[in-house]
């Protein structure tokens, strides 16, 4: 038995790239988790952390990132990790994990300004 599963919440770090693909819609973006900062019980401080995710979102969840995410959305995903590597045309070799969305849920919109 073996789980591929990825829970995360976080913010959207730039606005969704949008494309088709045999005319289904495929969503990119980034999204943004971050760790607090913290002090250890001996003093110590710890900094804040940011991690940031590449998400790939297909078809209806695609559509709904096209007309309600933005930068700064917060957003609640699952999904799975993929990793897919690829040759540019200087023949150096790329290798990217990303985040597969299967389901997603919208916590809030950013404030507009």
């Amino acid at each position: 038995m073996s789980v591929n599963k990825v829970i995360l919440l976080g913010n959207v770090g730039k606005d969704p790239a949008i494309r088709y693909v045999e005319q289904r819609p495929v969503a990119e973006f980034s999204l943004a988790t971050t760790d607090r900062a913290y002090t250890t019980s001996a003093g110590v401080q710890i900094p804040e952390r940011t991690e940031w995710h590449r998400l790939v979102l297909w078809d209806a969840n695609a559509a709904t990132a096209e007309k309600y995410i933005r930068k700064g959305t917060k957003l609640y995903v699952e999904g799975k990790l993929r990793t897919r590597t690829w040759e540019d045309r200087n023949t150096i070799k790329h290798t990217v994990t990303e985040v597969y969305v299967d389901t997603m849920e919208i916590l809030s919109r950013p404030s507009e300004r």
